[in-house]
C-alpha cells in the first residue's frame, strides 16, 4: 500500500517536469498584493495570467509579504486577483514583452455576500457565517497524527466521549457530513468510522447549529460538515506526512494536487497500523430473592489493533470558463484485530468470593468501503447565479468474526462451553442532487433544490453455541437472523434572502418524506424476553421543516442573529433491528421495530462582538423535541447459565425533551507569539416519559467547557496545549462524573519552512475515562471505562511546491481556506 502512493507521486511529478520543458518561460512578472485599508499582505492571493480566448496561460500564489514572482511567456494579457472572502480585482490589456513589476494590487473584502459574515481577528480560526461557524483545523497542533475524530474533539461546542459518541452542544443526535453530502467517507452514519480517517485530510469543520433549508432535516443537535482537501494553486504540489506513537502506531499520508488551466487532479492517500489498549471495569449489585450472588465484578482488558488504507482521488475538469465537472473516488479498507479479556468474579451474600472465571473475546473485522462521486457546477456569472448538480453511489461491506471461550478458574478450573459470533453487514446508497441560485437585484437571492437518497443495509447475524464443552458448534435460533432495512428520502426546498440596510433574513421551506422499511429472516420469532416481536415494518412519515435565519448588524464589528429550525431524528438500523445482540451473556442490546422518528424545533439567539484583537462569540438556544429517544435498560427476568440475571437495553420513544442552554467563546491575540483560544457550553435538559410502567422522566444540568493556548517560543517553536472538561450529568437511570482531558503539542519548521517535526500528547494525565453508576429497582451497576490510553506521537511533514498553512501577519485577518464543498 504504501509503494501506490509513491509511484503515484512519482509518476504525476514526472509528466508535470516533461510538461514545463516543452515551452520554458522567457519572461518574470513581479509585483505585490495587500488588503485594502490596512495594506496588510495578503499570503495566498491567487495570481492568474488570462489569455484573450479566456485560457489560463499561468499564474501563482502571494507569499508571507503578499508578494508574487511568476514566470509566463510574453503576449497580452488580463492579470486577474482573487483571495477568499475579498472582491477578484483584474488588469486588463497589460502588453507583457519583457520582465515587468506591476502596481500594487489591493483588494477589498466583499461585504455584499448574504451568507457570510466573516470574523477577520488576527491569526483567529475560525469564520462567523449566517448559518454556521467555520473551524480551520489544519492549523490545529495537536491533530498531527490524529484521526477525523480526534480533531472533531477540539472544536467547540462538540464533544466526542471515549466510546466515539459526537454530540453538538450536548445532544448526541448530530448529522456527520462530509463535503456537504451523507458518505461512506463517515461510515453511513457509523461515527466509527470517523476513527479509521487522519486528521491530516480534512480542509475544515462547519459546525451548522441553525442549517438553512438548502441541508437536510435530519439531526435534531444540527449538523457537523467535515471539509476535505483540495488544493487550487496553479501547478504541482502536495506534502507528505508521517507519524510514529506509543502505544505503539504509524501511520503515513500523502496529499498530492495538480491543477492546469484545464483540469485539476487531486489525491489524499494514507495507511495506517496502531495499537490501541483500553480497560473496564463493572462493579454490578443484584436484588431480588432469587439471585444466589449478588455481587458481581467484571474487568475488561481491550488489545486492539488497528491497520488500514485510504485513498481519494479526483479529477475537476473545466468545461468552459464559468462550468466545471469534478469526478472523484473514494476507497477504505481496513484490517482490525481485537482482543479482549474479561475476569468476573461473583460474591455470595456473605461477600465471600463463590465463583471466578475468564472469558476472552478475539474478534477480527474487515471493513471496505468505496464511493463515485460525480458534481457539476455551472456559474453563469460572477455574481452567485450558479447550478450544481451532484450524484452518488457507494457501498459498504464489514465482516465481524468472533470466538467467545470462558474457563472457571476458581473454586474449580474447568472449561466452559464456546461460542461463535459472525456479523455481516452489506450497504448501498445512492444519491442524487440539484441546487439552483438566482440572485435578484444587488441584495436578494433566491434558491431551490431537491435530493433524494436510498439506502439499503442488509445485516446477516448468526450466533453458534457449544452445548457441552468440546462440542459441535449450533446454531442459536433464538438470536441469528437476517434484517434487510430500507431508508429513502425524498426531499425539495426553496429558500429567499435579502438584505435591507443592517437587517438580513434568509427564510426557507423543506418538504421531505421519509420511507423506513423493515423485514426480518429467521427461524424463531420471539425474543429472549419471550415477546412477539413486529419484525416487518413499513413506515412513511411526510413532513414540512421551516428555516428562519436572521441577522442585524450593530455596527462593522457586531451583530445579533435569531435561527428557528425544525429537525427530524431517524433511527438507525442498529436501532430498530428487533433481534438481540450482546457483548456479553448478562448484557444484551434490542432494536424496537416500534421505534419512530423523533422530531424537534429549535431556537438560535446569537451575539457577536469584535475588537482588534478579541472577538467575543455568544448563543442562547432552546430547542423541544417530541418522541425523543431513550435507551432505558430492564431486567429480563432470565439468567445465563450461570445463574446471572440478563439485562435488556432497548431505545424507546418518550414523550417529550426539552433543552435549553447557553455558549460563550472568546479569541484573544494579544501579541503574535500569544493565541488565546476558550469556550464554554452550559445546557439543561427535562424529558418526560414512561415504559414498561417505568417513569423515566429526568431533569439533567451539565456543561462543558475548553481552552487553548498557543505560544511561539524562541527558535520559532510552536508550542500549544488544550484543556477539555465536561462537567457531570445524568439521566433517569445514570449518574456520570465530570471528565477532564489534556492535551500537549509542540512543533518547529525547518528546510525554509517546507518540512515540520512536531511532537503531541493525547491525554497527558491518562484522565479520560467515562465513571457511571447506574441504579434500578432491581440492580445497581458502577461502571468505569477507558477507550484508549494516554498517547505520544512524533510527526514529520514535508511539503513540495507548497508553503505552510501560516497564520497571516498583521492586518485584521487570517486565511481559513477553501476546499471542496460540492
Amino acid at each position: 500500500m504504501k509503494h501506490l502512493l509513491f509511484a503515484l507521486i512519482f509518476s504525476i511529478s514526472t509528466v508535470t517536469f516533461g510538461q514545463r520543458n516543452q515551452g520554458s518561460a522567457d519572461i518574470t512578472i513581479t509585483g505585490k498584493v495587500l488588503e485594502e485599508g490596512t495594506n496588510a499582505p495578503l499570503e495566498y492571493a491567487t495570481v492568474a495570467f488570462i489569455k484573450a480566448d479566456g485560457s489560463v496561460s499561468g499564474g501563482g500564489i502571494t507569499d508571507e509579504k503578499g508578494v508574487y514572482s511568476i514566470e509566463i511567456n510574453p503576449g497580452l494579457y488580463t492579470v486577474q486577483f482573487e483571495f477568499i472572502s475579498y472582491k477578484t480585482k483584474k488588469l486588463t490589456g497589460q502588453q507583457l514583452v519583457k520582465n515587468t513589476q506591476l502596481p500594487i494590487v489591493k483588494l477589498a473584502l466583499n461585504t455584499e455576500s448574504l451568507e457570510e459574515v466573516v470574523v477577520r481577528a488576527e491569526t483567529t480560526e475560525v469564520q462567523i457565517r449566517l448559518d454556521k461557524k467555520v473551524y480551520n483545523i489544519g492549523k490545529d497542533l495537536t491533530t498531527s497524527g490524529a484521526t477525523v475524530s480526534d480533531a472533531l474533539n477540539n472544536v467547540p461546542s462538540v464533544t466526542v466521549d471515549v466510546d466515539g459518541a459526537i454530540a453538538l452542544r450536548g445532544n448526541e443526535n448530530v448529522r456527520i457530513l462530509i463535503n456537504g453530502r451523507p458518505s461512506a467517507i463517515a461510515g453511513f452514519g457509523d461515527t466509527d468510522a470517523l476513527r479509521q480517517l487522519p486528521a491530516e485530510a480534512i480542509e475544515r469543520v462547519e459546525v451548522i447549529t441553525s442549517p438553512s433549508a438548502r441541508y437536510d432535516a435530519e439531526g435534531t443537535a444540527g449538523i457537523l460538515n467535515i471539509i476535505l482537501r483540495k488544493e487550487k494553486t496553479l501547478g504541482l504540489n502536495g506534502s507528505i506526512q508521517s507519524n510514529f506513537s506509543h502505544p505503539f502506531g504509524s501511520n503515513v499520508t500523502g496529499n498530492i494536487n495538480l491543477r492546469t488551466d484545464k483540469f485539476n487532479i487531486f489525491n489524499t492517500t494514507g495507511v495506517r497500523y496502531n495499537e490501541n489498549p483500553g480497560n473496564a471495569n463493572f462493579n454490578n449489585t443484584y436484588f431480588g430473592e432469587s439471585v444466589e450472588n449478588p455481587s458481581v465484578i467484571e474487568d475488561r482488558k481491550y488489545n486492539r489493533v488497528r491497520q488500514g488504507f485510504n485513498t481519494n482521488l479526483g479529477i475537476e475538469y473545466f468545461l468552459t470558463k464559468s462550468s466545471s465537472l469534478t469526478a472523484s473516488g473514494f476507497y477504505r479498507m481496513s484490517d482490525d484485530n481485537d482482543f479482549t479479556t474479561n475476569f468476573t468474579q461473583e460474591f455470595g451474600l456473605d461477600d465471600a468470593l463463590v465463583t471466578a472465571r475468564n472469558r476472552n473475546e478475539t474478534e477480527g473485522e474487515d471493513d471496505e468501503n468505496f464511493q463515485l462521486s460525480l458534481n457539476y457546477v455551472n456559474d453563469f456569472d460572477t455574481n452567485g447565479h450558479k447550478l450544481t448538480a451532484d450524484f452518488q453511489w457507494e457501498t459498504g461491506s464489514e465482516t465481524q468474526k468472533s470466538l467467545i471461550e470462558e474457563f472457571n478458574s476458581f473454586p474449580d478450573t474447568d472449561i466452559l462451553p464456546s461460542e461463535r459470533i459472525t456479523e455481516i453487514e452489506d450497504q448501498k446508497e445512492y444519491l442524487i442532487q440539484a441546487d439552483y441560485v438566482l440572485p435578484i437585484g444587488e441584495n436578494a437571492q433566491f434558491e431551490a433544490g431537491f435530493r433524494g437518497t436510498f439506502e439499503n443495509t442488509i445485516t446477516d447475524y448468526l450466533l453458534l453455541e457449544q452445548q457441552v464443552t468440546g462440542g459441535a458448534f449450533v446454531r442459536n435460533d433464538s438470536l441469528s437472523n437476517i434484517f434487510d432495512f430500507t431508508e429513502n428520502v425524498m426531499a425539495a426546498y426553496s429558500q429567499y434572502g435579502n438584505k435591507f440596510g443592517q437587517f438580513s433574513f434568509l427564510l426557507g421551506l423543506r418538504l421531505e418524506n421519509t420511507q423506513l422499511k423493515g423485514e426480518v429472516s429467521a427461524t424463531d420469532v420471539t425474543s429472549q424476553t419471550n415477546d412477539e416481536l413486529f419484525i416487518n415494518f413499513d413506515k412513511n412519515f411526510l413532513g414540512l421543516f421551516p428555516t428562519v435565519n436572521l441577522v442585524y448588524e450593530l455596527g462593522e464589528s457586531e451583530n445579533i442573529t435569531l435561527g428557528y429550525n425544525r429537525r427530524i431524528n431517524r433511527p438507525r438500523s442498529w436501532y430498530i433491528n428487533p433481534f438481540p445482540s450482546r457483548s456479553s451473556e448478562a448484557n444484551i442490546f434490542q432494536g424496537n421495530p416500534n421505534l419512530n422518528p423523533a422530531y424537534a424545533s429549535a431556537f438560535d439567539l446569537g451575539y457577536l462582538r469584535r475588537w482588534s484583537k478579541i472577538t467575543l462569540t455568544s448563543s442562547v438556544y432552546y430547542q423541544y423535541e417530541t418522541d425523543s429517544f431513550e435507551r432505558v435498560q430492564e431486567d429480563t427476568g432470565l439468567l445465563t447459565p450461570n445463574g446471572i440475571p440478563i439485562i435488556r437495553t432497548i431505545p424507546i420513544n418518550l414523550s417529550t425533551n426539552q433543552r435549553i442552554g447557553a455558549e460563550l467563546g472568546v479569541l484573544y491575540n494579544p501579541t503574535r507569539w500569544l493565541r488565546l483560544n476558550g469556550s464554554f457550553n452550559f445546557f439543561q435538559f427535562e424529558s418526560e416519559g414512561s415504559f414498561n410502567e417505568v417513569d423515566y422522566g429526568a431533569k439533567n444540568t451539565s456543561w462543558f467547557t475548553r481552552g487553548s493556548a498557543k505560544v511561539t517560543l524562541p527558535t520559532k517553536i510552536d508550542w500549544q496545549t488544550n484543556v477539555f472538561y465536561r462537567g457531570p450529568d445524568n439521566n433517569a437511570q445514570t449518574e456520570n462524573e465530570g471528565i477532564l482531558s489534556v492535551d500537549l503539542a509542540f512543533s518547529k519548521d525547518f528546510m525554509n519552512d517546507n518540512a515540520t517535526v512536531g511532537f503531541n500528547v493525547s491525554d497527558l494525565f491518562n484522565s479520560r475515562k467515562r465513571r457511571s453508576l447506574t441504579t434500578t429497582p432491581s440492580f445497581i451497576s458502577d461502571n468505569e471505562f477507558q477507550w484508549r490510553e494516554r498517547q505520544f506521537t512524533l510527526s514529520l511533514t514535508y511539503r513540495f511546491n507548497q508553503k505552510k498553512e501560516r497564520q497571516r501577519r498583521g492586518g485584521n485577518g487570517d486565511y481559513d481556506g477553501e476546499g471542496f464543498e460540492g
